[in-house]
């Protein structure tokens, strides 16, 4: 391994050049708890009767309470995030879309493939790096996509 790709290794660092469409890497799993689900009602102010109310739900199509999409969300970005890469931070998320329910004590791992690199008009010393994300349940099931966007500097810039 050379010194550069040790060092990118170890610290995460990239710059744009470095990203390659089509790369891939899968998370380890994480169980949605009932402790999860509470706290991120009390952090959104969402005590909406899905996630809180379990008798409630039990008169409900899918019988039981599930977990905020937004606490998906969060909890799979964090999931994702793993060394820090000086070169790039967040631009944000399209196309995010909560395809199934997570119901408490389902797991969760996220998929992270590089969908596209594109020029950006607004920052030419930068690209962007479009990360398509699927989480994934226990049974395999896509509970949530999205397209993150990465503003990543360029080398040389």
């Amino acid at each position: 391994m050379r010194a550069v790709e040790r060092k990118r290794a170890m610290t995460g660092e990239m710059f744009f050049e470095d990203f390659v469409a089509g790369a891939q890497r899968e998370t380890i799993g994480r169980t949605i708890t009932e402790t999860d689900v509470v706290m991120h009602a009390g952090q959104t102010g969402d005590f909406y009767p899905h996630h809180m109310d379990a008798e409630w739900c039990r008169t409900q199509p899918f019988g039981q309470r599930m977990a905020h999409g937004t606490l998906i969300f969060s909890v799979a970005v964090g999931m994702t995030a793993g060394a820090i890469n000086p070169r790039a931070m967040s631009y944000g998320y399209d196309r995010l879309r909560f395809v199934r329910p997570v119901f408490l004590n389902d797991t969760i791992r996220v998929r992270v493939s590089i969908k596209q690199m594109r020029e950006d008009a607004k920052w030419p010393a930068h690209g962007i790096v479009v990360e398509a994300l699927e989480v994934v349940n226990q049974r395999g099931e896509t509970v949530l996509v999205a397209e993150h966007l990465l503003l990543v500097e360029r080398r040389g810039s």
